[in-house]
């Protein structure tokens, strides 16, 4: 029993915070405060990154087909899905739904959890950067299109903000590595360092649920937010992003993929960034945040399942 909770420590550090961020943000907020969201996706960025042979970047440069497919199931494949399963929703979560599959691949989970998984985690941080240099015109161009609204996005600190939270660590970590002591370290602790990401994980997920707790607090009417609403939007999110990772898994295996790479497809072109999600959803609708945060709490809970699932069948391959 014990052996198990302890494989499980992650999804039950999920949802005690989110239940605690959510449930209680105004007690949350002075450790949040301390927190900033930004410094903690950089950080996980560079321990992703300084773990990561150069020599797998350069591969998957020269060979970018995986990330363009990656790219494709996120950008094309996941809005038109946001927007199918949202119709069974009220308008103003409706419009959230659509947000939170509009918005490019996350920052720095799909890497984590394609790398926990046995995946290619080069592959994972090519979608992250596709995605989000992308995203200028794709998450304008499909809000429009599916909610006829114009989104008003500040196109020059989302730039800013890849360049300083996703470029500048993976450049730093990448060049620290070149010295050999430090990059043998760091291949020799990848197991240790690969934790300490997941923590810094957490600790996004804490700082999320926090401020999605005060923006329903600060609401006049929760007329919305009904046991029924919930379960649908929950089951909404859920049902696109598992649709999404299959039919990249599936379009992999067509294309005569390596598993690794598969693996970084499925996870990097489903996941959805929670940093530009809530920045977009806060501009469009009080509500629309809720199934941003939805998205990210459902896809942390079932890739966790699954990277142990294909991590376990990936050591029996090799054992």
């Amino acid at each position: 029993m014990l052996a198990h909770l302890r494989d499980r420590w992650f999804l039950l550090a999920l949802v005690a915070l989110l239940i605690v961020g959510m449930g209680w943000p105004s007690a949350m907020r002075p450790i949040t405060a301390w927190l900033n969201g930004d410094w903690v996706v950089a950080a996980v960025t560079f321990i992703m990154a300084i773990t990561l042979e150069t020599s797998a970047i350069w591969g998957s440069v020269r060979r970018p087909g995986a990330a363009w497919l990656g790219a494709a199931m996120n950008a094309g494949v996941c809005p038109p899905l946001g927007w199918l399963v949202s119709r069974v929703l009220p308008p103003e979560l409706a419009l959230g739904v659509i947000v939170a599959t509009t918005v490019p691949s996350t920052l720095a989970t799909a890497a984590v959890w394609t790398r926990r998984a046995g995946g290619n985690d080069a592959v994972a941080f090519l979608v992250t950067m596709i995605t989000n240099l992308g995203c200028f015109l794709v998450v304008p161009g499909w809000l429009w299109l599916l909610s006829g609204r114009r989104a008003e996005v500040d196109y020059q600190a989302i730039v800013l903000g890849l360049v300083v939270l996703i470029v500048v660590p993976i450049v730093v970590a990448q060049l620290l590595r070149q010295w050999r002591p430090l990059g043998i370290g760091a291949t020799r602790h990848k197991k240790s360092l690969s934790w300490l990401a997941q923590l810094g994980v957490l600790t996004m997920v804490l700082i999320g649920a926090v401020s999605c707790g005060e923006r329903l607090a600060a609401m006049d009417d929760n007329s919305l937010l009904t046991t029924t609403n919930v379960v649908l939007l929950i089951a909404a999110v859920a049902a696109v992003h598992v649709t999404v990772l299959l039919i990249g898994l599936q379009a992999s295996r067509a294309l005569q993929l390596p598993r690794a790479d598969a693996i970084a497809v499925a996870f990097a072109g489903s996941q959805k960034t929670l940093m530009v999600g809530a920045y977009v959803a806060l501009a469009v609708g009080p509500l629309a945040i809720l199934p941003m945060v939805a998205y990210h709490a459902v896809q942390l809970f079932v890739d966790t399942l699954l990277a142990d699932r294909w991590a376990q069948k990936s050591n029996q391959q090799n054992g």
